[in-house]
């Protein structure tokens, strides 16, 4: 039984050698680890789409026209629920004109997670004025036109290439292309694309959609 005591003080020492050795080691090989690491740990991601348009970024020739700052710049214009951001785009003044005739600004405004194919001003000049005119004083009409040009979820571009989305009017809405080309309805040219808002993506298109 005597032996014991001298058990227990040849364990200590040897704990008291060894430990230090091992925690030694340890860190050595956490620091190797972390060196081979680090280019991981401070890399940014790779963009999402491909060769097309990265998640986030917006596309299409007519987005060179907007400004580079202000509200209705990008950046403006994320910040801001979609029919005041789309206010704020001189090239969108018509659509907004009719969305405050239909009375669909706080609708729009309230939505969450929305996508708006937004026709430009030169896709309202395509409709004769007289034609026009009739739609604009027709509040019914109006409203179900701006609503087939919205869908209740957001769209992101890599669903565009052969996608299939009802739209609040509750008609359906098709889409075709890739890359930076895309379609709606076969007639009418996404020509500023994935365009962020703060409760929508606006995909802004060269022709007014008509519903079926």
């Amino acid at each position: 039984m005597s032996i014991h005591p001298f058990r227990r003080a040849a364990l200590a020492v040897t704990a008291a050698v060894l430990l230090p050795l091992a925690l030694s080691a340890c860190s050595q090989e956490s620091t190797s680890k972390q060196g081979a690491g680090a280019p991981d740990a401070v890399s940014s991601p790779e963009p999402l789409g491909g060769t097309g348009a990265a998640a986030g970024d917006p596309f299409g020739p007519a987005c060179a026209s907007v400004p580079k700052t202000g509200a209705g710049s990008f950046d403006g214009m994320a910040e801001a629920p979609v029919a005041t951001a789309a206010s704020n785009n001189p090239a969108l003044s018509t659509l907004v004109a009719a969305v405050k005739k239909a009375g669909l600004v706080d609708t729009l405004n309230n939505a969450q997670d929305i996508t708006v194919f937004a026709p430009t001003n030169d896709a309202f000049a395509k409709i004769p004025k007289a034609d026009l005119d009739k739609v604009l004083a027709d509040k019914e009409t109006l409203t179900k036109i701006l609503t087939y040009h919205v869908v209740g979820e957001r769209i992101a571009p890599d669903q565009l290439g052969s996608g299939s989305f009802q739209t609040l009017q509750k008609g359906m809405i098709n889409t075709m292309g890739s890359g930076n080309d895309y379609t709606v309805n076969n007639t009418s040219k996404v020509v500023c694309g994935n365009v962020p808002t703060a409760n929508a993506t606006v995909y802004i298109v060269d022709t007014v959609l008509m519903p079926k």
